[in-house]
């Protein structure tokens, strides 16, 4: 089983709206890709100087498994909304 973590900071301009529109179209993913074995989000509740603004913790059986998601058509329309409204985006991919 391979995690993927996903940390988000926004852009100073996104909007509360932006947020809740990408939470749902982030909601929608599991749905239609096969591949995604557990999918979870949300924003980040401590807001302290360190944190990012929105995570995403997701498993796959294995690499490959994440590499389909990761090229799925619905996915990429997300990862660019995700693109344009974050300033910085961090990940990390472990073997559990």
């Amino acid at each position: 089983m391979l995690k993927h973590v996903v940390f988000m900071k926004f852009k100073e301009e996104t909007t509360d709206g932006q947020i809740s529109d990408l939470e749902r179209a982030l909601g929608a993913l599991p749905a239609v890709i096969p591949e995604i074995k557990l999918y979870e989000f949300g924003r980040d509740v401590i807001r302290s100087e360190r944190s990012y603004d929105f995570c995403l913790v997701s498993a796959f059986e294995d690499l490959e498994a994440l590499k389909r998601y990761q090229v799925h058509p619905d996915h990429v329309a997300v990862l660019n909304k995700v693109r344009e409204m974050c300033s910085s985006i961090l990940a990390v991919d472990f073997e559990m």
